[in-house]
Order: C-alpha cells, then structure tokens, then sequence
C-alpha cells in the first residue's frame, strides 16, 4: 500500500490514507476488521502492529488507518511520508453484526480513545443500509477529540470529557445518551480501553441491550498462531484476531 496522505491530527495522532501501490481495487473490508502493519524501515521492530479500519473511502480507493503512538513501531508509522510503500496483512477478523431491517430502536455507537477509530466505518456502513447511527465519543478533553467532524456527517454525536472542557463532564457510562430517559436503546457497539468497555457491556446487561465489543487485546500475528490475544469465553479460551475482535459480550466471560 502506497501513503497518500499523512495527516497529523494530533500530538499523538496521525490519519494515514493508503491506497494499493499496484493501482488495483481494494477488497471489501467490513467494519470492526483490523489490519497488520508492517513496521517500514525498521530492522528493530519484527512485530506488525495491529491497527483497526478507520474508513474505507471507495470514491478514491483508499484506507483510512487512525495511528496512535504508543511505541517505537507506531511512532514510526506515525511519521510515514507521503509516497512510503507499506505492507499489510487484510483484511483480518471478524466484524460487527447488522441490525434486521425494520429494527426499531436507538443504535448507539461508543468510542473511547483510539477505540472511535472502527465506529466511524461501522457508522458509515449503517448509515448506507438505511439507519440512523447515534455516537458517543469520549475523551481526556476537547483537545483530545478525534474526527468529530467526521462523525457529525454521518449521525448524531453526543461528547463526553473527563475534564468536561466539551459535552458533558465525565465519563461516557455518565453521559445522558446513556439515561433511560433518553429512548430506548436497541443496540450497543463499542470500542476503547477495557474498563470502559466492561462497564458498558454492564449497562447493557442490567438493562437486556443487545451490545457487541471490539477487544483491543495485543496481538502479534493477526492469524491465530502466536497465541498473544488469548481471551477467555463461555465457549473457553479463543484467538481475538481470528474469532474477534468482535464479540458479542454474551460470549465474554466479564462479570459485574
């Protein structure tokens, strides 16, 4: 994959777009699937770095990949430039379910961190199907907000901050998109850090919402050989990157 584009959103955050260098199509990929990275130029780093499907822009045939530097390997994709040949393994894992046709009822979309990446293709992707996607974001604070703009196109956009310096203050658990006043929810999806996750996968327990979860667990292959992402389930131990990363949290062994 050729870069396109290397757009630095944020002091830890670049917004790479990719295209195939070969100039051919590139395959469906559905939303909640993640990428491996190869780290270019780095004789240091042997691992790919798992990263998940931002958007993909079918108008120009590109990737969108939202980067955070969290390590030697990320910050070295964080300064790719235009025009760097990168490899990568995709698309990978599983995806988030569609809701039925005629569904009623409120999709929300939660989206912690770099967890907001996977719900803007997901949202994208409903909202072609005919549905009216709801997203609440969280963040340390406003400057810490990714790709709101983004999101606003596709859905409504409910904001939550730590410091509350942009929506309400708090955390997204807190937030009154999540109030039982505020209609009834039919369908939760979420992506982020993992006690954010658990502790809305147990709203959504106490209050029968159906919720899926996108676990950010470390992986190393992406094909289920290095055994890295382990997670436990009602079925027992599974590959995240090859049964997941998507799962529905009927399927997690979480507790209250």
């Amino acid at each position: 994959m050729r870069v396109v584009e290397n757009r630095h959103i944020h002091a830890l955050y670049s917004l790479l777009r990719l295209t195939p260098a070969d100039g051919s199509k590139l395959p469906e990929m559905l939303p909640g699937q993640f990428v491996q990275v190869e780290i270019p130029d780095s004789s240091s780093t042997f691992l790919r770095r798992p990263i998940s499907i931002n958007f993909v822009d079918t108008t120009d045939n590109t990737l969108w990949l939202l980067i955070r530097n969290a390590g030697k390997g990320t910050a070295r994709l964080i300064e790719s430039p235009e025009g760097l040949i990168i490899n990568l393994i995709l698309p990978l894992g599983n995806s988030f379910s569609m809701p039925e046709q005629g569904q009623t009822g409120r999709l929300l979309l939660i989206g912690g961190g770099v967890g907001v990446a996977p719900m803007l293709q997901l949202g994208k992707v409903l909202k072609l199907a005919g549905f009216s996607p709801e997203f609440l974001l969280g963040a340390r604070s406003k400057t810490d907000l990714l790709e709101v703009d983004m999101f606003e196109e596709t859905g409504v956009v409910h904001i939550s901050t730590d410091d509350g310096s942009f929506g309400e203050k708090g955390l997204v658990t807190q937030h009154s998109a999540l109030a039982d006043s505020s209609g009834i929810i039919s369908k939760i999806y979420c992506c982020g850090p993992a006690p954010m996750m658990k502790a809305v996968a147990s709203i959504a327990r106490k209050r029968s919402i159906d919720c899926e979860v996108s676990l950010e667990n470390m992986m190393a292959c992406g094909l289920g050989a290095c055994l890295c992402c382990v997670e436990n389930t009602v079925k027992g131990n599974v590959c995240v990157c090859t049964e997941g990363p998507v799962f529905n949290i009927n399927q997690l062994t979480w507790h209250d």
